[in-house]
């Protein structure tokens, strides 16, 4: 976890280019339109993820890496959705997560300083996030990532098929989540080292990790989950409603 005094001034970003994931398939939610384009109060569930990071301060471009046979159709959905002021690229993703987001790195600019990787189905994240994630990178030494996240506040199970084998002490785990922050050249070497190994990750962090280089968590609202089946979206709905009447 981080503290106040690691931040640094958030008002001076270098250049951070986002990537954001949307070339799943969504089989999970049973939809055949998929999740990306859920409307969620009326706007489509990708759309909101994307109006955070171009709100963001920090953001200099957006790398929207989508499912092969939907680059235009997710294009158009965020344009379409409100007036972007930020450079925003779509691109076709890789067979796994892995490719996508490497391919996202690809498609950015050569001087980029910070990753920031993100979830396009998370649509509860913040500008606000975005900008503090990569400031408390930024005002952080010895670190090459940041992850949000929070602790690991149910018991866990060790299983074998449905049968327990152990309950692991909880207060060692975390949940991690996206947005994930890098500095640039970290994550570009643990693309590269992983594809060179065969090595497949879990998410960025891991890859950053095995490269040898050191991870920080940084807790994050627990709101911020990840839309996997329908149902989440009135969760969503209702968390988005409530920020509004805080708002008022």
């Amino acid at each position: 976890m981080t503290s106040p005094e690691t931040r640094a001034d958030s008002s001076i970003f270098p250049r951070c280019a986002a990537v954001i994931v949307a070339g799943g398939t969504g089989e999970r939610f049973g939809d055949v339109g998929g999740k990306q384009l859920a409307s969620v109060l009326g706007i489509p569930l990708l759309a909101r993820t994307v109006e955070a990071f171009d709100s963001a301060e920090s953001i200099s471009e957006i790398l929207l890496v989508c499912h092969p046979d939907r680059v235009g159709e997710y294009e158009s959905a965020v344009r379409d959705s409100f007036e972007l002021s930020t450079s925003l690229t779509a691109i076709a993703g890789g067979r796994t997560r892995q490719d996508s987001v490497g391919l996202g790195l690809d498609a950015a600019s050569p001087s980029t300083d910070v990753f920031v990787i993100h979830d396009g189905a998370r649509p509860l994240v913040s500008a606000a996030l975005v900008d503090e994630v990569v400031s408390v990178l930024l005002g952080t030494d010895g670190i090459a990532g940041l992850v949000v996240g929070h602790p690991a506040y149910d018991t866990l199970k060790r299983v074998e098929g449905d049968t327990v084998v152990s309950t692991p002490d909880r207060s060692e785990f975390w949940v991690a989540q996206t947005p994930q922050v890098f500095v640039a050249e970290s994550l570009r070497r643990a693309h590269a080292k992983a594809a060179a190994e065969g090595l497949i990750g879990t998410d960025d962090a891991s890859l950053v990790e095995a490269a040898g280089d050191r991870v920080r968590m940084f807790e994050g609202p627990r709101d911020n989950i990840k839309v996997t089946v329908p149902e989440d979206l009135a969760i969503v709905e209702a968390i988005l409603a409530s920020r509004r009447l805080g708002d008022e």
